[in-house]
């Protein structure tokens, strides 16, 4: 976005719950406006309006694409102007080329409309049209909020089970999240509500949720039952409190389900969903935080500002002597990070990745390293997927 593209004036907004700051400037670098800005319609509209009949062309910059930053967009958008948000990270580091170390919206607001002038390669494009990555960003942040919930609720019933009959845990456990186990604990709270019920109604309860295991799943329950005599200390206020957080749990789990096959919707309406698909580990929901992170991969001039971006791009430290070597990045976008890797360590059942997993373990890499490089290489080929528009195609003497 340069001066070829007709821009006359570049408005930053910091944005904020109530109230923005926007600070715009024009292609000299001149301050046009500076002021504090209501997070409201009208007042949004007021102000670009005024910029665009005083001034021309108007690109709307923000810190935050969504959340508190959705309205300002919509409105800009509305109003005619062409917009894009300078990510977070990036912003912080601009900050550092410009004097002082103030922290103020004022501030902010002034080096995001001036990033945008100076640096146009910074800044991320939004399409007006893609409606489906922003339901999509709304749903899988909600997700993730979620999976959160189920893993500190899987924790604290895990943790109750270990208190009172670590036995028992040790079959339950690994099993918490199965729907079969959380019918169990719902009905029976306790190593003695559950002898009580006996074997055969126990199998009777939970065959229609694990037709396959339930007669050795009971077996093995009675097994851990029998391995403890005494009765623990807080197992009566734990009878209570279990079969609350395993309806808790299912009731969560539940609701992941239902979004699970909402993003399945929205993402089989997106172009490039079965190019992402395609390739192996990824699935829908790593398929999803993709899209809403990088898009169609066109905002990356090439695979390795893709890899820095998620944080997969090894940091050489080497000053003078002292040379350390590459080490993982602690910086990038971390839900998208963890989508690669997890997507990596799915992709383990095909060969190619399986071989250059084991490849980087015989030179020495422990496991996690491994998988990042094979989650790094892996991007190489992902972005020229989305670059052509190609699906996955494994790797043969042919191909090469």
């Amino acid at each position: 976005m340069t001066d070829e593209t007709g821009i006359d004036v570049y408005l930053g907004l910091d944005v904020g719950k109530s109230d923005h700051h926007a600070t715009a400037v024009n292609r000299a670098g001149k301050k046009v406006f500076d002021k504090p800005l209501p997070n409201s319609e009208p007042k949004l509209r007021e102000l670009f309006d005024k910029l665009q009949a005083k001034h021309g062309t108007i690109l709307v910059v923000v810190d935050q694409p969504a959340s508190i930053g959705a309205l300002p967009l919509a409105v800009a958008r509305d109003a005619g102007c062409q917009v894009a948000y300078l990510p977070g990270l990036t912003m912080r580091r601009i900050a550092d080329l410009y004097p002082g170390e103030a922290k103020t919206d004022a501030r902010d607001a002034f080096i995001i409309a001036d990033a945008a002038r100076a640096m146009p390669h910074t800044l991320r494009t939004i399409d007006p049209a893609d409606e489906t990555v922003a339901e999509l960003s709304m749903i899988a942040g909600f997700d993730d909020d979620l999976a959160g919930e189920s893993t500190r609720i899987a924790n604290r019933l895990r943790g109750l089970l270990t208190q009172i009959h670590p036995s028992l845990e040790r079959v339950l456990g690994p099993r918490i999240q199965h729907p079969a186990v959380l019918k169990l604990l719902d009905q029976f709270g306790s190593p003695a509500q559950i002898r009580k019920a006996g074997r055969r109604r126990l199998v009777t309860l939970i065959r229609p949720k694990a037709p396959r295991m339930a007669e050795r799943l009971v077996e093995d329950i009675f097994t851990a039952l029998d391995e403890q005599t005494v009765v623990v200390p807080g197992t009566d206020a734990a009878a209570l409190i279990v079969p609350s957080l395993a309806s808790s749990l299912q009731s969560v789990l539940d609701q992941r389900k239902l979004l699970a096959a909402r993003i399945e919707e929205l993402l089989e309406a997106h172009p490039l969903s079965q190019v992402l698909i395609s390739m192996p580990g990824i699935g829908i929901r790593t398929a999803a935080r993709i899209l809403i992170d990088i898009g169609d991969g066109s905002g990356f001039a090439t695979p390795g500002h893709l890899a820095a971006y998620a944080g997969l791009a090894p940091v050489t430290r080497n000053s003078g002597s002292s040379i350390r070597g590459e080490h993982p990045s602690r910086r990038g976008n971390k839900q998208l990070k963890r989508a690669f890797y997890l997507a990596a360590f799915a992709s383990l059942s095909q060969p190619e990745s399986r071989a250059y997993y084991d490849r980087k373990r015989r030179e020495g890499k422990h496991h996690i390293a491994a998988l990042i490089a094979l989650a790094r290489r892996r991007i190489d080929v992902l972005f020229a997927m989305l670059r052509d528009g190609t699906f996955y195609q494994p790797f043969t003497p042919a191909t090469a």
